[in-house]
Order: C-alpha cells, then sequence, then structure tokens
C-alpha cells in the first residue's frame, strides 16, 4: 500500500471516529469542556493531515494523523469517551478465520 492511500486511509478512520465519539460522565478533576478540548485538537490534527497530504507532505501528514489517534485513543483509555475504530473488510474476514488463543 502506497504511502498516500495509507495517510488517506488514516484520516478517513479519524474522521468517522470523531463524527461518532460520544464524551461519557466525566469526574469532578476533569470536566466536559476539557474533553471537547482535546477532541478539537485531534480535529485539527486531521485537518493539518488533510492540508499535508494536498502538499504531497505525506510524512508530515501520516505524523499529523498520528497524534490525532493518540489523542483519541488517551481519552478512549481514560473512559472519557466512547467509540470505536473501523474495522476494513479484509481484516475483519481474516480475523473471523485466525485461530483463537486459550
Amino acid at each position: 500500500m502506497s504511502l498516500e492511500r495509507l495517510v488517506t486511509r488514516y484520516i478517513r478512520s479519524a474522521e468517522h471516529v470523531l463524527d461518532e465519539i460520544k464524551v461519557a460522565a466525566t469526574s469532578e478533576a476533569l470536566d466536559k469542556d476539557t474533553v471537547v478540548e482535546v477532541i478539537d485538537q485531534a480535529r485539527a490534527y486531521v485537518d493539518d493531515a488533510k492540508y499535508y497530504r494536498t502538499k504531497k507532505r505525506l510524512d508530515v501528514s501520516l505524523a499529523s494523523v498520528a497524534y490525532c489517534e493518540g489523542l483519541l485513543d488517551a481519552l478512549k483509555l481514560l473512559e472519557l469517551v466512547k467509540f470505536e475504530w473501523p474495522v476494513r473488510r479484509k481484516e475483519s474476514s481474516e480475523n473471523a478465520r485466525a485461530p483463537t488463543r486459550k
């Protein structure tokens, strides 16, 4: 897979999550506005990734979308948001055939 196709796939995946993301109940130490601010920063990284893709700076584009994914994954690990990363059909069918480990 070319770097450009990879970047495009990652951007689409991040945009899908940003369209579907739900903010969970937050603790007193971290209010909803702070979570939304981090989500907005993730959106900005996707915008950067798209900009650099158009400029053929695919290395910077990939780094930008990776930052976005990192922010989203951190929020999810902290249970501050709810979302699922999209799964590609080919990967899903391969995983369905893979033996399970016990």
